[in-house]
């Protein structure tokens, strides 16, 4: 692991290795980089740099068609939450209206069986190409993730496979985000801040703009380092490992120039049960179902979803409020073990 300006920098490449040592070697650098700052870099031989560049192309073309164009793929149109995301649509705090537009995509689950909210066919706007590309793009970043959960397994002290049979069909969501700069847009942040409601993202992005709190609470700048994409520890990572990782707040500020991110939440199978998997240790965090709160969190933020709760439509069971995880969340005093706690122990 080597330290690159504010954040550390991980060499992934050996993932892929044959060699348990190497991909231990590997662990151990991830273990200490999300520990120390639950933001970082990640490079490696892995990394499709042709891809990324075709799904810029992708964005930038999408994203320059007319509102009218784009909103016949609405996000509020969909089955399961993906589609068109017009700017002001999803807010994190009150009377903040993000100046961003984003297209939202998940694993695209065709089957009628076994549909949940967040897992359904994805809606595709009428773009030729758009959906091959930006599929080839979710199935490369996935595939990283994989690997990624193997390494974190053994971190953890964890069988290296422990989480693979619970990646068959998880609600994993990519989201192409466009920020437009606009220098009449004074102190108009991209995206308000927050935690990712996941196990962990990974990020592509074209531009500056990123900003997270470091643990002196203080917003600090992540420049973009060639090469690499930007991984970050989010809600459900935080409950597996009891605390040991900790969710990061983050935002994208006032943008100087145009930007284009490319976000993929990696998340375990929606009906898995989240909750801490390090052994001898006492459980800090009730567990919680993945794609449940995952839907929750999603509820409280998105305009269609918040007019569907207020009609009545849809009623949010056991949601907790956002911004529930972080630092200062991971500091509280151990909780005792829920009768749900209690009952997987007994499994």
């Amino acid at each position: 692991m080597t330290q690159h300006h504010v954040l550390p920098l991980v060499d992934i490449s050996k993932l892929d290795s044959p060699r348990l040592e190497d991909r231990l070697s590997v662990a151990r650098e991830l273990d200490r980089a999300c520990v120390e700052a639950g933001f970082l870099y990640i490079a490696g031989a892995q990394m499709d740099d042709a891809l990324f560049r075709r799904i810029v192309a992708r964005a930038q073309a999408y994203f320059a068609l007319d509102v009218d164009t784009k909103m016949k793929s609405y996000i509020g149109l969909s089955e399961n939450h993906s589609g068109y995301v017009p700017v002001g649509e999803e807010q994190f705090a009150a009377g903040q209206r993000d100046l961003k537009e984003a297209f939202d995509v998940n694993c695209d689950y065709v089957r009628s069986e076994g549909r949940r909210p967040l897992l359904g066919p994805n809606l595709w706007p009428e773009m030729p190409g758009f959906r091959e590309d930006v599929q080839a793009y979710y199935r490369h970043v996935t595939s990283i993730g994989g690997q990624l959960f193997r390494a974190f397994a053994l971190a953890l002290g964890l069988d290296e496979d422990h989480f693979q049979a619970h990646l068959r069909n998880p609600p994993s969501q990519l989201r192409l985000i466009h920020y437009p700069f606009d220098a009449t847009a004074e102190d108009r942040r991209g995206i308000g801040a927050h935690t990712d409601y996941e196990c962990f993202t990974l990020l592509f992005a074209t531009a500056p703009g990123l900003q997270i709190i470091d643990r002196q609470g203080q917003w600090i700048d992540v420049p973009l380092v060639e090469g690499t994409m930007i991984m970050n520890i989010g809600d459900m990572m935080e409950i597996l490992s009891n605390g040991r990782y900790a969710a990061t707040r983050h935002r994208v500020k006032k943008v100087r120039e145009e930007r284009y991110s490319f976000a993929l939440f990696h998340a375990c199978d929606y009906d898995y049960v989240v909750a801490p998997v390090v052994r001898g240790e006492a459980p800090r965090y009730a567990p919680l179902k993945g794609g449940e709160h995952l839907f929750n969190q999603t509820a409280q933020t998105f305009a269609y979803l918040k007019r569907r709760i207020a009609s009545g439509e849809l009623v949010l069971d056991g949601a907790l409020p956002l911004d529930s995880f972080g630092p200062a969340s991971s500091a509280a005093e151990p909780m005792q073990p829920s009768s749900t706690q209690q009952a997987l122990s007994e499994q």
